[in-house]
């Protein structure tokens, strides 16, 4: 997260992360909360043909492009 995080602030690369939503972690809110666009996935993701889902929520987190 903190690669993103710096990557991002150094560079202006548009960063997009399909990531676990652990909302209750330091990354989360060191890297995260108000520093980046957040959408919370309803539902548990579902991969290919397996007959499981995740046993977490998702996220897809975007760090916007800059300068242009």
């Amino acid at each position: 997260m903190e690669k993103a995080f710096r990557t991002n602030e150094d560079h202006g690369n548009l960063v997009v992360m399909l990531l676990p939503a652990r909302t209750d972690t330091k990354w989360f809110h060191d890297y995260i909360y108000h520093k980046a666009e957040i959408r919370f996935i309803r539902g548990r993701l579902k991969f290919g043909d397996s007959k499981n889902s995740a046993p977490f929520p998702s996220m897809v987190v975007v760090y916007g492009q800059k300068g242009n």
